[in-house]
């Protein structure tokens, strides 16, 4: 009665704790401006959703990789069902109530998420000899120094530590369930635990094998609990965000780039008076192009950054990246997180201080919010023009994410907003103001037509 009561309290404060923070990121999120959805493609949209983050479509680009990380997360949505078990069992106080009644497919079940949990162990330890060891290139770039690498090894030691726990429960329950048949139903013949349970834990006691089997159990629940409150600070939030991440990706070709009509209509009056607007503006201010931090970007790109894996495909086939160039498209990504999460985070302090001073005036908002900096103070205006606009990392990407898009809005920002840029440029796109050629000339671009039109 005791253990329940404990189960039912760490529960609800661990999936209380876990729920908060989940807000916290969904308030995030949509600091960014909207961005309308056409649902008219939905069918296309889950498509995307099935294949991309559920079949990782996109990951079986690299075979090896694809198929380890294919194990650990097969495993992880196998593990779910057990732990479905787990809780039901904490909080009724009975011991695995599903082995009774589904008997020979209860043993299917756990037998098939033992071998996957092997496969998952293998694939662990792989993945930390590639990241620690072999040191594999794309996961040591400049951006990957200190947490982001110190989150991998977290998360890759926590599964360690699950996988450690379901064959310490399993193989100790096996011995049990033969000394005491009452209180630990038959669950068949295991795949891995009816052969390692014997070997690791034959020699103990009944009462050490009861404890170490609790052990186990509690170090289970534990586990998913922990992993659950430290996800939303993880780059492996992506394993809950990749699904409404991919059924929200752009649809039209990669190549093509969203276009301002306000822009649109003055290169219209310029290149063809006839074909412009002639809408009147009724005195507005004219827009604020593109964007400065990640209030001006839209939820998407938000959304994108934390759906990250930091896996660094992107960076590894950016061609300006490879030549040499200070630009890496993970770090835009993760640039746009970390400035995301610290805008959440004053806003979510000033207004806690505000309502603990009963004081409403100094509350802020995504409409208000400004201490000074932007996006510009994380990315350097040499990473933005150092892009070719190819969409390799548009491509690379596993789960659809569009590096390229946040890069364009900065630029559209920096040219046409503040005037600056690159003095290449900025000269170029004067003559074309000027004269509608890319080249700086004496005389007006179609001043030949007028001397046929004298003949």
């Amino acid at each position: 009665m005791i253990q329940q009561i404990i189960f039912i309290i760490v529960s609800v404060l661990a999936l209380g704790m876990a729920g908060k923070q989940f807000l916290d990121i969904r308030n995030n999120i949509l600091l960014g401006e909207d961005n309308p959805i056409d649902q008219k493609d939905s069918g296309q949209r889950w498509k995307n959703m099935f294949l991309v983050a559920f079949g990782q479509q996109k990951m079986f680009k690299r075979i090896v990789p694809a198929l380890l990380h294919l194990f650990i997360y097969v495993a992880f949505l196998m593990t779910q069902i057990e732990l479905i078990e787990i809780f039901i069992d904490g909080f009724l106080g009975v011991h695995r109530i599903f082995a009774e009644p589904l008997g020979g497919l209860y043993t299917f079940i756990i037998s098939f998420i033992e071998i996957l949990s092997v496969l998952a162990l293998v694939a662990t330890i792989i993945f930390i000899i590639r990241r620690n060891v072999l040191k594999l290139g794309r996961l040591h770039k400049p951006e990957m120094k200190g947490w982001p690498t110190n989150d991998a090894n977290i998360i890759l030691g926590l599964e360690i530590i699950l996988i450690s726990a379901i064959f310490t429960m399993n193989g100790t329950d096996v011995l049990l369930q033969e000394l005491d048949p009452s209180h630990y139903p038959s669950t068949g013949n295991l795949a891995v635990s009816s052969w390692l349970g014997p070997m690791l834990f034959g020699s103990f006691d009944q009462g050490t094998l009861v404890i170490l089997e609790r052990i186990g159990w509690w170090a289970h629940i534990l586990v998913v609990f922990a992993f659950l409150n430290y996800l939303p600070s993880s780059k492996h939030l992506h394993i809950i965000l990749a699904f409404p991440n991919t059924f929200y990706a752009k649809l039209n070709s990669a190549g093509e780039m969203e276009n301002m009509p306000t822009i649109m209509n003055e290169v219209k009056s310029m290149m063809a008076p006839e074909a412009a607007f002639t809408e009147d503006a009724g005195g507005e201010e004219l827009p604020e192009f593109g964007a400065k931090d990640v209030l001006g970007l839209s939820w998407k790109n938000i959304l994108d950054s934390y759906t990250c894996t930091e896996c660094g495909r992107c960076t590894d086939n950016c061609p300006a990246n490879l030549t040499g160039k200070k630009l890496s498209p993970r770090k835009i990504v993760m640039d746009v997180r970390d400035r995301a999460e610290m805008i959440g985070n004053n806003i979510k302090k000033q207004n806690k201080d505000c309502i603990a001073s009963d004081s409403k005036s100094k509350t802020l908002s995504k409409e208000n919010y400004d201490d000074g900096k932007s996006l510009f103070d994380w990315i350097s205006k040499e990473e933005l023009h150092a892009c070719t606009t190819c969409n390799a990392c548009v491509e690379a990407c596993p789960v659809m994410i569009d590096p390229l898009d946040v890069i364009l809005k900065m630029r559209r920002y920096e040219v046409l907003t503040l005037s600056e840029g690159p003095n290449e440029l900025l000269s170029m796109y004067n003559a074309v103001e000027q004269s509608g050629a890319v080249w700086q000339m004496p005389n007006e671009r179609d001043a030949w037509t007028k001397e046929l039109n004298n003949d």
